[in-house]
């Protein structure tokens, strides 16, 4: 296996040894290269021995690497090769409820463990084989991120329409038992994989053992867009209480064996059953805020924290925050604690109504730009409109229908800032 060099980084470690671009890198110590993974692992090594080769002639090069972290070399791709793509059918899968007319890589599905490790993408193990694990334990790509749903391998067969999908959760164990650390998630469907078949799966994971490092329990979410799809529906709140009360006994059961709780249920799931959502020290060490598994309290203990760090002064300002449905009552709660404390601070929360993706979708980052001029244009907004950075999740900093913040700025006539999901960073913007 081999790959080729694109280019050379200018005065790197590379470039003074006269590699150039075009060569094809075989080996590193005598270990083949296939991808990133291999050339990050491999090159660790102080000392390094390169084979590589220029037509019909194979060499060596000898380097020293000494301290330095990167050799220089670029390849055409991140990963050095194709980005392995979904094989599943998933019945819940999101980018299925896509209208059309976005940009073409949103319809991408990737399933790719070594997206995973290095941006902590889930993949779903049914395009992994025996040895692509015996690999990840060699490499030590931990942790891994993996979308299990259910447990019940002839369940997740028909969830996922992939006649492997049941067979590779033997992957589980044998990743923990090699030391791999695991975060898994379960996009629970009512009465598909909740009830007796999430006690089925929570109760399974619990056997993983200590490198079980995390579980986030999700609700499916779905737009309008689902013509020919899967006959779902969503959580009631009593449904929801339910999920929380299983999950919340796992956790406890984990919390007495291993003094960590792993096993938490969405935002969303407390959001849809009233039930006030935990207190910070529960959330440990926030494992899974990208799953929206405590972001909410998170954010709420940061920006009360920053709070109480800063002064009192007069600020004569007005600011609108623009979110989801799901946090404007937190943000509403946020932006009344502010106005307590600085005389002169107004702040006006706006929550966008998703008639985009339909109003059944209420997170923050799906918000679309046109939903956010449809409804503020021509509103007082004040001085600055301050939107969250998880909107802007995408390539080129645009939002899901390639508006950009500048985009924002000129419809609304208001300088648009965007803000990360931090508590500090959301009072400082705030304050301005």
């Amino acid at each position: 296996m081999s790959v080729r060099i694109e280019g050379v980084e200018v005065n790197s470690i590379a470039s003074r040894c006269g590699i150039t671009g075009g060569l094809i890198l075989n080996k590193i110590n005598g270990r083949d290269v296939t991808d990133v993974l291999d050339y990050r692992f491999y090159m660790m090594d102080k000392s390094l021995t390169l084979s590589l080769s220029d037509g019909g002639r194979n060499y060596e090069i000898k380097i020293n690497k000494g301290e330095y972290d990167d050799l220089g070399l670029v390849f055409s791709t991140y990963l050095m090769d194709e980005e392995k793509s979904c094989q599943n059918a998933c019945c819940f899968c999101f980018i299925d409820q896509l209208p059309g007319g976005l940009r073409d890589t949103l319809y991408f599905k990737d399933d790719d463990s070594r997206l995973g490790f290095l941006f902590g993408n889930y993949v779903t193990l049914t395009n992994l084989y025996d040895r692509d694990i015996d690999r990840i334990a060699a490499l030590r790509t931990s942790p891994i991120n993996i979308s299990v749903h259910t447990m019940n391998p002839d369940l997740r067969v028909r969830m996922m329409k992939n006649p492997r999908a049941g067979e590779v959760l033997a992957y589980l164990s044998r990743l923990a038992d090699a030391g791999i650390k695991l975060n898994c998630q379960l996009v629970l469907c009512p009465g598909i994989n909740d009830g007796p078949e999430l006690e089925y799966s929570l109760s399974r994971l619990s056997v993983l053992g200590e490198n079980l490092q995390s579980v986030s329990i999700v609700p499916v979410g779905l737009t309008k867009h689902r013509e020919g799809l899967a006959g779902l529906r969503l959580f009631t709140g009593e449904e929801a209480a339910a999920v929380i009360n299983t999950v919340g006994r796992f956790a406890q059961k984990r919390f007495a064996k291993y003094g960590a709780r792993t096993f938490f249920a969405s935002d969303e799931f407390y959001l849809g059953a009233g039930i006030p959502l935990p207190p910070n020290e529960c959330y440990e060490d926030y494992f899974q805020l990208e799953n929206g598994v405590g972001i909410s309290t998170l954010l709420r203990y940061e920006f009360i924290g920053a709070l109480e760090d800063a002064p009192v002064k007069t600020v004569n300002r007005s600011v609108t925050i623009v979110t989801g449905t799901a946090a404007a009552n937190l943000l509403g709660e946020l932006a009344g604690l502010a106005e307590a404390k600085f005389p002169g601070l107004s702040i006006n929360v706006m929550p966008i109504v998703n008639n985009f993706f339909g109003e059944d979708i209420t997170v923050a980052g799906l918000v679309t730009g046109r939903d956010i001029i449809a409804q503020l244009e021509g509103k007082a907004l004040g001085d600055d409109v301050l939107i969250p950075s998880t909107m802007l999740r995408h390539e080129g900093d645009l939002l899901l229908d390639g508006t950009s913040p500048q985009d924002l700025a000129k419809a609304l006539k208001r300088p648009v800032r965007v803000v990360g999901c931090d508590g500090y960073e959301l009072l400082d913007a705030v304050l301005g």
